[in-house]
């Protein structure tokens, strides 16, 4: 066989397959699909559980919470027995959970459950990335990377959606039973098409990986960059969770249905997370930040307005402006963080992920304290800290 021809079957068989790509979008949408599935719900949960919003608001800020406290653990894991080995398991495991949400008879429960779903959340969005980048050929990675982006948006959206319509057609019950076996279904093809890991290198002592997390904790620049990754989602879960008490309530008196077709504006994500790393890279993360808040406080100024569709494209615009201020901290965390970037990336998953669940509760009290407006101004502030944040970072 000639040396050409040999040199190109093993690149070929070296190359993980277009399917494997799939299957990265595939590991993000289900993952995803869990995560803020009940937003849509949660007038529809206060009912049923006669609950306070703060209450139901749990189902939110549960998972979230999970997500930010199991994080790191995850990534050391990771580390240690690869990265292969940590996803597959859990996206299985998060089928249990999700199929047993709709066992609960209580609200306390179901809290409990959802609480279970972010713990195995991070054993795909933590290790993901990292999977990526060793096991892709480099000219393959840009591709995997954004096919499971484009997965987590899906599956945002996804999970909104089929719940909102599964729960107003049936019952709240069955929109769990139906994204349990989405999971079900989408863990037995990742782990059928992804790839087994051959350039994972196992850490050096889990005693180092720590010392360079608290490394990078005693750096302000980067404080400020996960200080960013907090207000931004934040913003974003206190929009989404309160925007649906606003629209449930009259005079507009959206059904469950109906407020999961809303978050049809997350779809964004899919055209404005690339379009944010064009302006990063062409304006600076200084300016770029200034469009974020922009985007973002005059879209929840929109929301204040007595016009549905007026305050859906307020939605949209407010989630646009939080994409970029997420593109924003992803590329500053690489640029800040000039060693143990994976270390850095796993301490911003726990700081954004800790402002997603403060955000579902403290914005809570605010919506009891003055209702809809009182929150618009509160996420405006939010979004502002993080253009500061922005600026300090890269001071």
């Amino acid at each position: 066989m000639d040396v050409t021809a040999t040199n190109s079957v093993s690149s070929v068989e070296a190359a993980p397959p277009r399917v494997a790509i799939v299957a990265c979008m595939l590991a993000g949408m289900s993952t995803f699909l869990n995560v803020y599935n009940t937003q849509p719900l949660l007038p529809y949960l206060q009912q049923v559980f006669n609950a306070s919003e703060i209450a139901v608001s749990l189902t939110v800020s549960a998972t979230i919470l999970a997500m930010a406290l199991t994080a790191p653990f995850i990534g050391l894991l990771a580390e240690s027995v690869g990265r292969k080995k940590v996803i597959v398991p859990s996206l299985y495991a998060l089928t249990a959970p999700t199929l047993l949400a709709a066992t609960s008879h209580t609200l306390h429960q179901l809290v409990f459950w959802r609480f279970m779903q972010g713990v195995f959340v991070p054993g795909v969005i933590v290790v993901i990335m990292a999977y990526i980048n060793e096991e892709f050929p480099r000219q393959l990675v840009g591709r995997a990377m954004s096919a499971y982006i484009s997965g987590t948006v899906l599956g945002g959206f996804l999970g909104r959606y089929i719940s909102g319509v599964v729960a107003h057609n049936f019952a709240w019950r069955e929109a769990f039973i139906a994204i349990g076996l989405v999971n079900l279904a989408a863990a037995i093809i990742v782990q059928r098409s992804l790839p087994r890991a051959k350039n994972f290198a196992r850490a050096a002592s889990v005693a180092h990986s720590i010392s360079e997390g608290w490394q990078h904790l005693r750096n302000p620049r980067l404080l400020a960059v996960f200080g960013m990754g907090f207000a931004a989602l934040f913003s974003l879960v206190g929009t989404f969770t309160y925007a649906n008490f606003y629209l449930a309530a009259p005079p507009y008196r959206l059904n469950s249905e109906q407020l999961g077709s809303i978050f049809f504006v997350y779809l964004l994500g899919l055209v404005v997370t690339p379009l944010s790393g064009r302006c990063l890279d062409r304006y600076g993360i200084r300016l770029t930040s200034v469009m974020a808040v922009c985007f973002t406080s005059a879209g929840l100024l929109l929301t204040l307005l007595h016009s549905l569709p007026v305050i859906v494209a307020g939605l949209a615009l407010a989630s646009s402006g939080v994409f970029i201020y997420q593109a924003v901290g992803t590329v500053q965390t690489g640029i800040v963080a000039d060693r143990a970037r994976s270390s850095a990336a796993g301490l911003y998953v726990t700081f954004y992920y800790i402002g997603g669940s403060l955000g579902a509760i403290i914005t809570g009290w605010t919506w009891v304290a003055g209702g809809w407006p009182a929150c618009v101004f509160l996420l405006m502030g939010v979004a502002a800290l993080a253009m500061v944040l922005a600026f300090w970072s890269s001071a």
